[in-house]
């Protein structure tokens, strides 16, 4: 289940998501296979090379992509989301959420 965003916030990664970039949309979210994990950062992109080779980029296994169309993704969750959205120039995301 998501929660903390708004409709809005959900339409613009579409768009951008559709347009073949890199988006980042973090939300809350409980999942009782992560126990403690509170929140994940879905980072799309519609150009399936472009996500697989970010992934790559972060060292992360672009095997847990999430290949659904039309919105792959990524589901960045643990100590390396903070971290990467910091590298990402993700700060807002970072505090919103208070990761």
């Amino acid at each position: 289940m998501a929660f903390g965003i708004n409709r809005q916030e959900l339409n613009e990664w579409k768009k951008t998501v559709e347009r073949g970039e890199i988006a980042y949309l973090t939300h809350y979210w409980l999942d009782p296979r992560f126990p403690g994990i509170t929140t994940v950062t879905k980072v799309g992109c519609s150009d399936l090379q472009r996500l697989i080779l970010w992934c790559e980029q972060h060292d992360l296994p672009s095997r847990y992509i999430h290949n659904r169309y039309p919105f792959p993704h990524f589901d960045l969750i643990g100590p390396r989301q903070k971290e990467i959205l910091f590298q990402e120039g993700q700060e807002d995301q970072v505090q919103r959420f208070k990761l």
